[in-house]
C-alpha cells in the first residue's frame, strides 16, 4: 500500500480538527482534503480570511471557526491536529479525547508515515546550526556518491517536509529540528536522536521544567530510537543519557578523554572531543581523526560543539573528507552571528536567533572583542541573572529594548560585576531607536551585536522578522 493508499484509508470520510492556519498546517488541510476527511479549521486570528488558502480550502469543502469564539462549537471529532503552539491540555481538547478523538500533529503525522530514515535534533540551543550542518554534510556526501538518494530537512526549519512524502524513498534521510512544543504529543521516535542541551527556557508555556525537559525526552522514548548523541557537559543531558539503553555517543568541548567523558558502566558508548585543535570520535578502543578545529569557518566554542554533534549523527553516512570540506566554506546560518556590515570600521552582526540567556552567552563569548550588544524582547519566564553578570563582563556596552527591557536593566543594577562608569547601559523601548542609539556609540573596530536573549513577539512574527528588520535598518544607515 503506498503512502496516498495509506492515508485514505486511515483519513477518508473522517470528521478532521486543525488549530492554527499556520505554515506548516496548510499542506496538511491540502493532505487531508485529498484523503477525504472532513476538515474543519479553528484559528483564534480573524485575518486568516485574508490567506489566498483560505477561499481555495473554502470552496473545496473546509469549514472555518476563527475569532475570539475559535474554539466555542467544541473539538469532537475523530483527529485533532495541533500546531505547536497549542497546550495539549486545553480543556476543549481533553474533552474531546475523552471522547475518543485521537490528538496529532503535522509533524506526528509525517514520522507515521515517512518512508525514510529520520534524523531528529532538539535542545534548547544549538539545534538550527546542527540541523543544518548534519543535513549539509548528508547532501554533500551524497552529491558524491552519485545514487539517487536525497537529504531533507524540515520540522521546526524551512519548509513542511509533509509534502514530500510522496517523493521519498527508503533510501533517503530526513534531518528534523524538534521544539519541545512539537515533543510534547509525538509518539514514535527519529531513528537517530540528538539532545543538544537542557537549559530553562519557553517557561512561560510549559507548566514547570520537568514538563519541558520530558518533552525533550519525548524524541527518544518510543518506537523507532536506536542512537542518542548527547552533551556530557550539559547536567540534563548526562543524566538522561545514563538512563537510555539506546546505542550513545557523548561528545564533549571541554574533556579530552574517553574515560572521563563515557560512564564506566555505558561499555558500548562512543565518544566525541577535541585534542589539541583536532576532533576525534573514540569507540573506547581506538579512536579517529575527523576534522582540525582551525577547518571550522564559524567563530565560537559552541560551533564547535554543533560539529561535533552532527558528526556524531552522521556516522557511517559521512566521511571525514566530506565534513572537512563542509566546514571549510559553511558560513553560517541566517541570525545566527551573521556578519551584516561594516560601516566605518564598525561590525553589525545579527543573531536574532538567540531568544534565551544561554544563546547570548554563547554569541558574547564566540566574539573576540567586546560588543555594544542590544538585548530585549518579550519574557518567556527565565531568569535574566546570569545574563545581567554575561553583559557586565563581556560587553562594552548596553542598549536594552523590549518588554523584557525592566527585567534586565534590574538584574544589572543587582549584578555585583556591574560598574557604572565602566558599563553604559542604555533602556530604549523602541526597536529602531535602540539599534540608532548602538551605532551612535560604536566606532573604528567596534562591534555591535544584536542578541537579544529574548522571544521576539512582543513587537514581531518570529525571530527572522526582528532579524530581517535589524538587517534593513544596518543596510540603512549612513
Amino acid at each position: 500500500m503506498n503512502i496516498r493508499e495509506t492515508l485514505k484509508k486511515r483519513f477518508d470520510g473522517k470528521n478532521c480538527r486543525v488549530l492554527g492556519f499556520a505554515r506548516s498546517n496548510k499542506p496538511l488541510v491540502e493532505i487531508l482534503i485529498e484523503a477525504g476527511a472532513r476538515v474543519t479549521v479553528h484559528d483564534k486570528n480573524e485575518n486568516v480570511i485574508n490567506d489566498e488558502k483560505y477561499i481555495d480550502y473554502k470552496n473545496r469543502g473546509v469549514e472555518f471557526e476563527l475569532g475570539e469564539s475559535y474554539l466555542d462549537s467544541g473539538l469532537e471529532a475523530d483527529f485533532i491536529f495541533r500546531s505547536p503552539g497549542f497546550r495539549p491540555d486545553l480543556p476543549e481538547i481533553k474533552s474531546a479525547i475523552e471522547n475518543g478523538a485521537i490528538l496529532s500533529g503535522e509533524m506526528e503525522l509525517f514520522f507515521d508515515v515517512c518512508p525514510c530514515k529520520i534524523i531528529g535534533i532538539t535542545g534548547s540551543d544549538g539545534k538550527t546550526t546542527t540541523t543544518t550542518l548534519t543535513h549539509l554534510f548528508l547532501k554533500t556526501e551524497f552529491e558524491k556518491e552519485g545514487k539517487g538518494r536525497r537529504a531533507y530537512i524540515g520540522g521546526n526549519i524551512g519548509a513542511p517536509l509533509l509534502p514530500l512524502v510522496f517523493e521519498m524513498t527508503e533510501k533517503d534521510v530526513a534531518v528534523v529540528e524538534l521544539s519541545s512544543f512539537q515533543l510534547m504529543t509525538m509518539k514514535r521516535s527519529p531513528s537517530r536522536a540528538l539532545i543538544t542541551n537542557v537549559t530553562p527556557n519557553h517557561l512561560n508555556w510549559h507548566t514547570d521544567m520537568d514538563e519541558y525537559i520530558a518533552a525533550k525526552c519525548n524524541i527518544f522514548w518510543h518506537a523507532g530510537a536506536q542512537m542518542l548523541v548527547a552533551n556530557a557537559e550539559n547536567d540534563v543531558t548526562r543524566e538522561i543519557a545514563k538512563n537510555s539503553d539506546l546505542d550513545l555517543t557523548y561528545f564533549s568541548s571541554k574533556k579530552t578523554a574517553y574515560s572521563d567523558i563515557v560512564p564506566f558502566f555505558k561499555k558500548n558508548a562512543k565518544a566525541i572531543y577535541e585534542e589539541d585543535g583536532v576532533i576525534y570520535l573514540d569507540n573506547g578502543k581506538n579512536r579517529r581523526e575527523i576534522l582540525k578545529t582551525e577547518d571550522i569557518l564559524l567563530p565560537g566554542r559552541h560551533n564547535v560543539e554543533n560539529y561535533m554533534s552532527a558528526i556524531a549523527l552522521t556516522e557511517d553516512y559521512v566521511s571525514a573528507e566530506t565534513v572537512r570540506s563542509v566546514a571549510k566554506t559553511f558560513g553560517g546560518v541566517e541570525h545566527r552571528l551573521e556578519l551584516v556590515r561594516i560601516l566605518n570600521g564598525v561590525k553589525y552582526y545579527n543573531s536574532s536567533i538567540d531568544s534565551s540567556p544561554t544563546r547570548t552567552a554563547a554569541a558574547l563569548s564566540a566574539l573576540k572583542d567586546k560588543p555594544i550588544i542590544i538585548c530585549g524582547g518579550s519574557e518567556k519566564g527565565v531568569a535574566f541573572d546570569t545574563l545581567a553578570l554575561d553583559i557586565c563582563e563581556k560587553t562594552k556596552a548596553a542598549v536594552l529594548t523590549g518588554d523584557a527591557a525592566p527585567s534586565i536593566l534590574a538584574e544589572i543594577k543587582k549584578c555585583s560585576a556591574y560598574d557604572t562608569e565602566k558599563l553604559p547601559v542604555y533602556h530604549i523601548p523602541d526597536f529602531d531607536e535602540a539599534v540608532k542609539k548602538a551605532a551612535s556609540l560604536a566606532h573604528d573596530d567596534d562591534t555591535v551585536l544584536l542578541s537579544p536573549a529574548c522571544a521576539s513577539f512582543d513587537h514581531f512574527r518570529d525571530f527572522a522578522h526582528r532579524g530581517n528588520h535589524f538587517k534593513e535598518l544596518v543596510n540603512s544607515l549612513k
